[in-house]
């Protein structure tokens, strides 16, 4: 049985998927670019303000989950241009403190609304065994 997850707190799907699925304790997020919920307005300023973004936004499905970043172990980070690496890579280190997820970065030829960066997670709920 699956359980779809739907929050206020992240955006609402442009398509036709879900912000996350929750089977057997796994959490499985679709990825999320740096859209504001509260306005629906795209974070751009930077790629460091565009990364914060998109954390809080997996943030937002994580919670309404039950879960947080300590959940999480896989990332999936996709960027339009691997020099911006380095700038994505220290604000979503900032979101972890140990134990860190596995991962994997790509660059891509393209992203949704032309973002810089897509970050998708699976997660577990129960952690005690990690």
């Amino acid at each position: 049985m699956k359980k779809i997850i739907n929050t206020s707190n992240a955006p609402a799907p442009i398509g036709p998927y879900s912000q996350a699925v929750i089977v057997n304790g796994m959490l499985f997020a679709s990825g999320q670019i740096a859209i504001d919920p509260s306005t629906g307005n795209l974070v751009m300023d930077d790629i460091k303000a565009e990364t914060k973004q998109v954390m809080e936004n997996i943030r937002g499905v994580l919670n309404a989950a039950g879960m947080g970043f300590s959940h999480i172990i896989k990332t999936s980070i996709f960027l339009s241009d691997m020099d911006n690496f380095a700038q994505v890579n220290e604000v979503y280190g900032s979101y972890f403190s140990d134990n860190f997820p596995a991962r994997e970065t790509v660059e891509v030829a393209r992203l949704p609304k032309d973002v810089n960066v897509e970050i998708s997670v699976i997660a577990v709920q129960d952690t005690t065994g990690l």
